[in-house]
C-alpha cells in the first residue's frame, strides 16, 4: 500500500510525497479511505504513528473536493496528545 492507492487529491498527495512519505502507516491506511468515503472514525495508535495524518490529510482532500473558490482557509484540529502535553 503507497500514499498513491489512497486516492488523494493530487495537491496532497504532491506535498506528502514531497516531504518524504511514501508508506503510509496502518493507522493511516485503515483510516484515511473510511473518511473519504464520509464514515465516522474512532482510532486509537500509540504516540507517533500518524494519527493526525490520518485524520487531516482526508479532512484537507474533502475541503479542497468542495468546490469552492480557491481562498485562505481557516482548519482548527484539535489533537488530545498536544492538549495532555500542555497540560503536564
Amino acid at each position: 500500500m503507497t500514499f498513491e492507492n489512497l486516492n488523494l487529491a493530487p495537491a496532497i498527495l504532491k506535498a506528502v510525497l514531497e516531504q518524504g512519505y511514501d508508506t503510509p502507516t496502518p493507522i493511516q491506511a485503515q483510516a484515511i479511505p473510511a473518511v473519504l468515503a464520509g464514515g465516522d472514525l474512532l482510532g486509537g495508535a500509540q504516540t507517533g504513528t500518524g494519527k493526525t495524518a490520518a485524520f487531516g490529510l482526508p479532512l484537507l482532500h474533502r475541503l479542497l473536493d468542495i468546490g469552492h473558490p480557491p481562498g485562505p482557509r481557516h482548519l482548527c484540529c484539535p489533537c488530545c496528545s498536544a492538549c495532555r502535553a500542555s497540560l503536564r
